[in-house]
């Protein structure tokens, strides 16, 4: 199905091209881009690594290896061909290879990633911790599984065929699509649509797959327990304010609601024993510099942005990230007795009101 451009009395396809035809390469452009904004993929990934060849006797290289909300490894590998190659069999072996990684082996991937020449584990570390809204690290919530996720520009009858089959066998892997077109005389768009299984039907794959994700689910005590928090605590904050009134429970350790302006979010987050309001700044990548600008703007402004919240802020520029983070902490997390949680979740809502009326209007007027 093509993609149309709306004129004022027609509708007008918009030309399929290859990459190839564009001159766009898979590790020059297309693996650099989505390393960078792997969202787009899938919303809950982190990249831990690129070009990942940390095992012996090989010199086989996954093109991006990242960490999934549910502390799953993901092997992501990619193709600008037309079918797909044999990718499928490729990342067959790398899920294999990784299987058996470890979170202290994680954390030294994913600081090698960072820095190369002076690896912090520490910063590693944290920034993991932080993606998975974990306290500490938990080996056994580790790795329990490892998906797969395929991106191409198209794909074989072949490799669809089998992709279907592993997937009836209860594999976590996904095609998704990268289909370039060119603008006539205009720039180039890339169609990102998720193949297989068809987003709609992903938790329909098979009986066998609803089953594993089910006893996945019920595994871990902090992942049910934050949901069930969740479910709380997100139908509470909607009769009070509509910043987050479309959000669904997840067994995260973050809620993320918007604040008006594309690049800004504001949070809620729960731990163990304590729980936040926050303001996250992000606005994509490459974009680091313009993030700190707008955190010292905001800085600047510190006396009057903590009188109107009516406390003081923990603000984190956060160096070695690309975003920044404007924060306030409160006693009381996920692991307390739940009778306390209509106490946390009412202290939680009243901060985030608090949050949004001392934000909005100024992060609408920043400068950038």
């Amino acid at each position: 199905m093509p993609i149309f451009e709306i004129t004022d009395d027609k509708l007008l396809a918009v030309a399929e091209t290859s990459f190839g035809a564009q001159g766009i390469y898979e590790r020059k452009h297309i693996q650099r881009l989505l390393r960078d904004d792997i969202k787009v993929l899938d919303e809950r990934l982190m990249v831990i690594a690129e070009e990942f060849g940390g095992w012996l006797d090989s010199s086989r290289r996954i093109d991006l290896l990242c960490l999934d909300g549910d502390a799953n490894l993901v092997v992501v590998e990619l193709k600008r061909t037309e079918d797909g190659g044999h990718m499928e069999l490729q990342a067959l072996r790398y899920a294999a290879m990784i299987s058996a990684m470890t979170f202290e082996q994680l954390v030294d991937t994913h600081a090698r990633f960072r820095n190369a020449v002076q690896p912090d584990l520490e910063a590693a570390k944290g920034a993991i911790l932080e993606f998975l809204g974990w306290e500490d690290a938990d080996e056994e919530l580790f790795g329990q599984d490892t998906r797969i996720v395929l991106a191409s520009a198209d794909f074989s009858k072949e490799l669809t065929t089998a992709v279907l089959w592993l997937i009836d066998r209860g594999v976590d892997i996904r095609c998704v699509r990268l289909k370039p077109y060119r603008m006539n005389g205009g720039p180039v768009l890339i169609d990102i649509q998720q193949l297989i299984p068809l987003p709609e039907t992903a938790s329909y794959q098979t009986q066998i797959g609803v089953k594993k994700l089910a006893e996945r689910k019920s595994q871990g005590e902090r992942h049910e327990l934050r949901y069930k928090f969740w479910e709380q605590m997100l139908d509470h904050a909607r009769k009070h304010t509509p910043i987050h009134a479309s959000r669904k429970a997840t067994r995260d350790g973050w809620v993320s609601g918007s604040i008006g302006r594309s690049g800004f979010s504001l949070q809620y987050t729960i731990r163990k024993e304590d729980s936040q309001v926050s303001l996250w700044i992000s606005l994509g990548s490459g974009m680091r510099e313009k993030n700190k600008a707008a955190f010292h703007q905001l800085l600047n402004q510190r006396t009057e942005i903590e009188g109107d919240f009516g406390a003081e802020l923990d603000w984190q520029e956060l160096p070695e990230s690309d975003g920044c983070l404007i924060r306030h902490v409160m006693p009381g997390g996920y692991k307390s007795s739940t009778d306390q949680w209509p106490d946390i979740n009412q202290r939680m809502t009243d901060a985030m009101i608090r949050l949004d009326k001392a934000f909005r209007m100024r992060v609408g007027a920043l400068q950038l």
